[in-house]
């Protein structure tokens, strides 16, 4: 059984860096995917960011590219998203996500297993 959790939400000023964690337990992640997703109120969720834990290729939105970075710790069996030049519009819940499977994904219902979710909240 996967678990994830996440960390790392909070406050920040517009401008400004946060980042995020999601620790993972269970089985072997070499053959996994996973990504960070995003969801604001009275919005779907959507797509972040995604790495393949094997080799770190990875995927972003075009509204993060530049600006997040989606890293993982095979040693820690956690992956990250180093947020920068934070926006108002980046303010959602965050939630972190795997699946078995080589092919990076950007669908939500591409997914399998779900953390919990952490807020970011950015201020103007």
């Amino acid at each position: 059984q996967v678990q994830l959790v996440e960390s790392g939400g909070g406050l920040v000023q517009a401008g400004g860096s946060l980042r995020l964690s999601c620790a993972a337990s269970g089985p072997t992640f070499s053959s996994y995917g996973m990504g960070w997703f995003r969801q604001s109120p009275g919005k779907e969720r959507e797509f972040v960011a995604a790495i393949r834990w094997s080799d770190g290729r990875t995927d972003y939105a075009d509204s993060v590219k530049g600006r997040f970075t989606i890293s993982r710790d095979n040693a820690k069996n956690t992956m990250y998203l180093q947020m920068n030049s934070l926006k108002p519009d980046d303010t959602a819940v965050y939630y972190c996500a795997a699946r078995g499977g080589m092919i990076l994904r950007t669908g939500v219902r591409d997914y399998e297993y779900w953390g919990q979710g952490t807020q970011v909240t950015v201020s103007s």
